[in-house]
């Protein structure tokens, strides 16, 4: 298809096509002539998930560029290159736990003092990992932005005077652990390699916010059960 065909099948404008080309986010189409390229499906389906990253997940262009190298890296086994495609994501949540301050590199720096409730909150962040069975993601905790995010997010309920314990959070680990074959199941849908890749970033960015409103209005209807009229 020429250009003007993709942008109507895929709802972006050509002007924005032209940019995503210049950054390094959508392949050149085959050279028909000195003005003119054709693009087949692939370009498609990865234009709409540029879009998905971008407009849905907020990614700066920069962020995408490197996730779309992570979808691409054939040189690593298909488990690493889904992991460094999704670890490539941007945390919905600062992925770095506050409180280990100041975190400077200036000469004659003091150094970052430790936080009790940072270090604690690791501790159960890994005895949670140990007793959901994640032997991957204990390995890999030191790697893992999702670990950190996690340790930070429980730093943060220490301090905020709601404090969480590893059983509070075994129910949580138990629903993800439940999530997180439906995930796979639902990439397995897809042709191996790139294409399984691609479809597990997508799906990560495109179905937290169905996971966040889900949970809500779980919240609500349980909230009514328990405190609504006629309860």
């Amino acid at each position: 298809m020429r250009m003007a065909e993709l942008s109507e099948r895929s709802g972006v404008p050509t002007a924005t096509i032209k940019y995503y080309l210049r950054e390094g986010l959508l392949r050149p189409g085959r050279r028909i002539n000195a003005t003119q390229a054709a693009y087949d499906e692939e370009h498609l389906r990865r234009l709409r998930l540029v879009r998905a990253l971008i407009q849905v997940g907020r990614m700066p262009v920069a962020t995408a560029r490197e996730v779309l190298v992570a979808v691409e890296d054939e040189s690593l086994d298909h488990h690493s290159r889904i992991g460094a495609a999704v670890w490539s994501l941007p945390d919905t949540f600062p992925a770095t736990p506050s409180g280990t301050a100041p975190d400077t590199t200036a000469p004659g720096a003091e150094a970052p003092v430790p936080d009790a409730a940072v270090e604690a909150a690791e501790q159960q962040a890994t005895e949670l990992l140990v007793r959901l069975g994640w032997g991957f993601g204990s390995a890999a905790r030191g790697e893992s932005p999702a670990f950190r995010t996690l340790v930070g997010a429980i730093a943060a309920l220490e301090r905020s005077g709601y404090p969480t314990t590893v059983e509070d959070l075994l129910a949580y680990g138990r629903c993800a652990d439940q999530l997180g074959v439906v995930d796979i199941d639902m990439i397995e849908r897809y042709e191996p390699g790139t294409r399984q890749v691609e479809a597990a970033v997508a799906k990560t960015v495109l179905y937290e916010p169905v996971l966040l409103s889900l949970r809500r209005l779980a919240q609500a209807e349980e909230s009514n059960r328990r405190f609504g009229e006629g309860s």
